[in-house]
């Protein structure tokens, strides 16, 4: 049976999932892979904020080699402004237009449609989906990883389908990802009139040196494969905007990209360092969204770029550019790399791929399950 990977992707993107997701759009893709012989695990875990979330392990065949594909079924909000419904697929000026159809919709069903054409005689597939990406992944891809432990499955080697081409399909593959802080500085205070301020005690100061500190550190220089790490203030608020009151409280907001010179818990430790020296009582917060990994180069490297080269007569730049992936989990368990559609549109309003290119794109990962199943 052949799927039709255009048919499937606009069947998903009709299919309403914004983060955390669960529900009919899971239902559809089991459907499609049980219908290829798939065994279909399911569960839903955790509460709001950061759940419900459901995740999907689909197992086919046994035994060496075992190439699994990761990726997700969540989207983020669709926004105001749409041209088209935005989980109303349509195929305009040659562009499967949706929410989904380019971050990562279409990617799974262009792997689905290039699983349903293969013979598999050997080996392991696996897709390992999540409906907790675009979030903070509290319930997805790191509650796929217990799931797999705790049964003592490993695959070999992970491709994931995020958008990672930038001007045509393949001239980009992602070998590793920084990772991502957020961090937030709370600098207490005491609220008064501005007339009187000998009765107040104004965090604004404090905070704006603590500011100042942090935006001449150098944190370094960067590696052959990454840029250098960079530290971003994005917000700086106080509890009250009347401009005859000083405020009790005063919060900046920052985040840190960073390449594998540093980890996350130490890069926490030097804001703090520097919070506490510029503003005694200050606090900081913080969330580590994951950490840099990168995957050296082997096996999954030459599959995947000898297949991206034989469909498009493209040579891709092996890059850690750009934002972070699940790859910043599933690394724990094998070589992982993320290969997919140009990324222009994700997250945009009128959200799109091109048809040739979901079609060429299930050609590409048709070429790599070949080459992974026959080691």
């Amino acid at each position: 049976m052949s799927i039709d990977p255009i048919a499937l992707a606009a069947a998903l993107i009709n299919c309403p999932s914004v983060t955390p997701a669960s529900g009919a759009v899971f239902d559809l893709l089991d459907q499609e892979l049980a219908a290829l012989g798939f065994t279909v695990h399911r569960w839903v875990m955790g509460e709001a904020p950061d759940g419900p979330t459901e995740n999907m392990v689909a197992i086919r065949g046994q035994g060496s080699p075992h190439f699994g594909f990761a990726g997700h079924l969540d989207v983020v909000p669709p926004g105001e402004g749409w041209s088209v419904g935005p989980y109303e697929a349509k195929i305009v000026d040659g562009r499967l237009v949706g929410r989904g159809a380019n971050d990562m919709k279409s990617a799974i069903a262009a792997f689905v449609a290039a699983v349903s054409r293969i013979d598999q005689t050997a080996g392991t597939l696996s897709l390992l989906i999540t409906g907790d990406e675009e979030g903070y992944a509290t319930y997805g891809t790191p509650r796929i990883i217990d799931w797999l432990n705790e049964r003592s499955i490993r695959p070999d080697m992970i491709l994931i389908g995020e958008p990672t081409s930038v001007d045509r399909l393949g001239d980009t593959i992602k070998i590793g990802r920084r990772g991502s802080v957020n961090m937030w500085i709370d600098v207490p205070g005491i609220q008064g009139h501005v007339a009187y301020p000998h009765r107040t005690d104004n965090p604004i100061a404090p905070l704006a040196r603590v500011v100042a500190a942090l935006d001449q550190v150098h944190l370094d220089d960067g590696t052959h494969e990454f840029p250098p790490s960079n530290l971003e203030f994005t917000a700086v608020t106080t509890p009250t905007s009347a401009s005859n009151v000083i405020p009790g409280a005063a919060t900046a907001q920052l985040n840190i990209r960073f390449n594998n010179l540093q980890r996350g818990a130490d890069l926490v430790a030097m804001v703090e360092q520097i919070a506490a020296h510029e503003a005694p009582g200050a606090t900081v917060r913080a969330r580590i969204s994951g950490e840099a990994f990168l995957t050296p180069p082997g096996l999954l490297y030459d599959i995947i770029v000898d297949s991206v080269r034989e469909e498009t007569g493209v040579e891709p730049e092996l890059s850690t550019s750009g934002g972070t992936s699940d790859g910043r989990f599933l690394i724990q368990l094998c070589p992982v790399v993320d290969f997919g559609l140009p990324n222009a549109t994700m997250h945009k309003l009128d959200e799109s791929a091109s048809v040739e290119d979901i079609e060429a794109l299930s050609r590409i990962y048709e070429r790599i399950l070949q080459r992974a199943l026959s080691i």
